[in-house]
């Protein structure tokens, strides 16, 4: 089963107190999340974020497909960075890292994400028609959303990577 990571970074011409005010709020999540995925917090998100913290979801990745997508907030180093880990859902594997730093005119933010599709072979066969193509989709989602709701830096442009191991 092949190991894959996604690392994204996003300037945004706010405060780091700011930027950990909203992203550190799991009912953002929604906010920033494409209305086609169906995305819906059932329980978990009515607490500021902590350690040990559990957030059950439902949501369609694909078309005719729902499922529930539990994730435990393992770390929190408030101000800094926080980390999500799926414990029920789509992957075999998610371990979601936030970082969040100052830079000249606002934050930097950086997502680390490792992950495993399930399936053995036919999840590798997958991943660049389906999850790597939708994961893209929510990502750039995402830098629009938080450029509507907080500008951007226009000399930092978006970065979006991946990596297989």
């Amino acid at each position: 089963m092949k190991l894959y990571q996604l690392r994204s970074k996003q300037a945004l011409p706010i405060t780091k107190q700011k930027a950990w005010e909203f992203l550190s709020d799991p009912k953002n999540l929604k906010v920033i999340t494409p209305d086609h995925m169906g995305f819906t917090i059932l329980s978990g998100a009515d607490r500021p974020m902590f350690s040990g913290q559990i957030i059950q979801y439902k949501v369609s990745p694909f078309p005719g497909y729902t499922t529930k997508w539990v994730t435990e907030i393992t770390h929190v180093e408030k101000g800094e960075y926080f980390v999500d880990e799926q414990r029920f859902g789509p992957y075999a594997l998610w371990h979601h890292k936030h970082f969040i730093k100052e830079i000249e005119g606002g934050v930097q933010m950086e997502d680390i994400i490792d992950y495993k599709i399930p399936f053995g072979i036919l999840g590798q066969i997958a991943h660049p028609i389906l999850v790597k193509k939708q994961l893209r989709q929510i990502f750039e989602y995402r830098e629009q959303k938080l450029i509507e709701l907080f500008g951007t830096i226009e000399r930092t442009p978006k970065e979006i990577h991946y990596k297989s191991f």
